[in-house]
């Protein structure tokens, strides 16, 4: 059983998640601290907990969701992980940084690359891999079905979807893998998205003006 904690971090307002069992392990998605204050909250919680992060997962390379990728491989000895086609977005977020007036230290040490599906481990629990491209191309959600809740990045939002107009975004990719990969699973699994408040997929699938 794992349990789950959010923070919203950076002027971007992103949402980094951490996932934990009972054994202490843990999972960081999307580290978006920005400041030193925001690194230390995010440490603060797991030294609280005792926590011990095994694992650095994106699901997708955009500035925000990476901000916090060099603070968390380097204090946790830990190599960031997502899929291949996202690393083209990596290495561009430094410039991107500059151009939004967020400048950060960009981490540029070793990855491993995730396959677009497939399952994740911490322990025994079992996270899904979702390959759900459009808002990036390699962007990936992450789908625990026995306690139903998936982390869906910046594919789906609560009442919105994730921005294409992004370089290498693609609208109709994203639709078809929101449509295809997240609306099909049970009405009642929690949305935990890369910004904004947590969802279900049944509300999206009746409400999202995007999608209905």
């Amino acid at each position: 059983m794992l349990k789950i904690k959010s923070f919203t971090f950076s002027p971007i307002q992103e949402n980094t998640y951490v996932l934990y069992n009972e054994n202490k392990e843990a999972i960081i998605i999307d580290p978006g601290c920005y400041d030193d204050a925001e690194k230390q909250e995010l440490a603060a919680f797991i030294t609280s907990e005792g926590l011990k992060p095994v694992k650095l997962i994106n699901t997708h390379c955009h500035l925000d969701h990476i901000f916090g990728n060099k603070f968390i491989a380097e204090t946790y000895k830990l190599i960031p992980e997502f899929h291949k086609d996202e690393q083209q977005i990596h290495d561009f977020a430094s410039a991107s940084g500059l151009m939004y007036n967020l400048p950060f230290d960009t981490y540029s040490g070793e990855v491993k690359y995730l396959p677009g599906q497939g399952t994740i481990n911490l322990g025994e629990d079992v996270l899904e891999v979702l390959h759900t491209p459009g808002h990036s191309p390699g962007h990936l959600s992450f789908y625990k079905a026995d306690q139903q809740f998936v982390i869906s990045g910046d594919a789906l939002f609560n009442r919105s979807i994730g921005r294409t107009d992004l370089p290498l975004g693609n609208h109709a990719q994203l639709i078809k893998s929101i449509k295809e990969k997240l609306l099909v699973l049970p009405g009642e699994t929690v949305v935990y998205s890369g910004h904004g408040p947590k969802t279900t997929v049944g509300e999206e699938k009746s409400e999202n003006p995007f999608l209905t």
